[in-house]
């Protein structure tokens, strides 16, 4: 017959540490839009913005990494790859 015996094991509570990933670098690749103007696509994020003129995106692009971004984990560079 097999004996069973009761096993007890204590937990502590430690709290928890979120990683948070910080991206050296951000590139955007910019293409011309097909109604006019550009539009810059962040590579491997959800970043999308538009403008009408290639000096109005940059000041776009900035304005979206700054809303993506809490100010401690926003990327040091931030490049604009035109597309050919």
């Amino acid at each position: 017959m097999i004996q069973s015996k009761a096993i007890f094991t204590t937990f502590t509570e430690t709290p928890l540490r979120r990683l948070e990933v910080i991206d050296e670098e951000l590139i955007f690749l910019v293409q011309e839009s097909p109604e006019g103007g550009y539009e810059a696509r962040a590579l491997g994020h959800s970043i999308f913005t538009e403008a009408d003129t290639y000096e109005d995106l940059k000041h776009m692009v900035q304005d979206a990494v700054s809303c993506h971004y809490e100010p401690e984990q926003r990327p040091r560079v931030v490049r604009l790859l035109p597309s050919r």
